[in-house]
C-alpha cells in the first residue's frame, strides 16, 4: 500500500516489477539520510529547482493520463498510464522537497484545508507560477506526437536524473536514483516505438516523421540553463543542463538512424520560458481540468 500521508514513502517501498509506478524495489535510500538542507544551500533556490523538475513530471504525467481510453491499444494504454505515474510519483517527491525547503512556495488554503503541501502546490497555483519546460505542456497530438515528445523528455530527463543521483543535497539525489531506474524505461519503450512506427505501414512513417519535427522545437530550452539551476551547480545540488546536450544528440540520433529519420534540421526556439513561467494557452487549459476538483472543494477530503 502506497502511503498517501507521507511523501517519501514512495521512495521505500518495494516492489516486484521493476518498471512501474515506485517499482523499482530499492532498500530504504532514505535510510539514515538527514533531510534537513545541506549547510550552505540556500532553501529559497532549492525550492525553486525541485518545482522546476516536479512541474516538468507532474505536467507530462497529466498529458499522459489523457490517454486513458485513446490509445491506440490497451497494451499501450496501459504503458502510457504506468509511465505517467512514474511521473507523478516523482512529481509528489520533488514538490513535497519543495515545501520542506521554503514553506513560502506553498499557495495559502482555507483554515481546515487537509491538503498536504504537495497537493497545495500542484493543484492551486496558476500557470504563470508553474516552472516545467514548455515541451511538457503541448497538446497531446496523435500517438506519434506522444511518442516522439516521450522520446525526447525522457532522453533528457534521464541524462538529467543520473547526473543528479550525486547531488550535494541527499533528499534530491534519492529522488534521482529512484526516478533514473523509471525513466531509463521510459526512454526505451519510447525508442522502440519511433522505430516501430517507422518501420510500419506508410501511414505510420509519414505519422512519425512528421511527428519528430513538430516537437523539435522545444529542444532548445532544456539544455538553456536558468539562473536558479546554476546558482545550485556552484553548490554541488544541481547539473549544468548545458552539458546534456552531447548524451542527448548521441542518443537521439541513435535512435532515429536505426529508425531511418533525419535529426530535424530545423530552428529549435519557442520564444518563452517556461522555467519563468511564460507558458503556452495549452497549459491553461490543462490546469483548469486538472485543478477543478480540488479548487471546487478546497477543504475536502479524499
Amino acid at each position: 500500500m502506497i502511503d498517501h500521508d507521507n511523501a517519501y514513502g514512495g521512495l521505500v517501498e518495494a516492489r516486484d516489477d521493476a518498471r512501474w509506478a515506485f517499482g523499482t524495489g530499492f532498500d530504504d535510500p532514505l535510510a539514515g539520510v538527514d533531510t534537513t538542507l545541506p549547510p550552505g544551500v540556500d532553501g529559497g533556490a532549492l525550492a525553486v529547482y525541485c518545482l522546476m523538475l516536479a512541474d516538468d513530471a507532474l505536467v507530462a504525467s497529466q498529458r499522459l493520463a489523457q490517454w486513458s481510453t485513446h490509445a491506440p491499444e490497451l497494451e499501450e494504454e496501459v504503458a502510457l498510464a504506468n509511465i505517467g505515474l512514474d511521473l507523478l510519483g516523482q512529481a509528489r517527491l520533488l514538490l513535497a522537497r519543495a515545501a520542506a525547503a521554503d514553506a513560502s512556495v506553498v499557495p495559502a488554503l482555507p483554515a481546515g484545508s487537509p491538503v498536504p503541501p504537495e497537493d497545495a502546490l500542484a493543484f492551486f497555483r496558476g500557470a504563470s507560477e508553474f516552472r516545467n519546460v514548455v515541451l511538457c505542456e503541448i497538446a497531446n497530438g496523435d500517438f506519434a506526437d506522444a511518442v516522439a515528445r516521450l522520446l525526447i523528455f525522457s532522453t533528457w530527463r534521464l541524462a538529467l536524473l543520473q547526473r543528479l543521483r550525486s547531488s550535494a543535497d541527499p533528499v534530491l539525489a534519492a529522488v534521482a536514483a529512484k526516478g533514473a531506474n523509471e525513466v531509463t524505461y521510459h526512454r526505451d519503450y519510447a525508442a522502440r516505438w519511433v522505430v516501430t512506427l517507422a518501420g510500419g505501414t506508410d501511414l505510420s512513417r509519414r505519422r512519425i516523421a512528421a511527428a519528430i519535427p513538430r516537437v523539435w522545437p522545444y529542444v532548445a530550452e532544456l539544455f538553456t540553463g536558468h539562473p536558479t539551476e546554476r546558482s545550485l551547480v556552484a553548490t554541488g545540488v544541481g547539473v549544468d543542463t548545458a552539458e546534456l546536450r552531447p548524451e542527448f544528440d548521441k542518443v537521439i540520433g541513435t535512435v532515429l538512424h536505426a529508425a531511418g529519420l533525419p535529426v530535424p534540421d530545423i530552428a529549435d526556439a519557442v520564444g518563452m520560458t517556461g522555467r519563468d513561467g511564460a507558458h503556452s494557452a495549452a497549459l491553461d487549459a490543462m490546469l483548469a481540468e486538472m485543478q477543478d476538483v480540488a479548487r471546487t472543494h478546497p477543504i475536502g477530503r479524499w
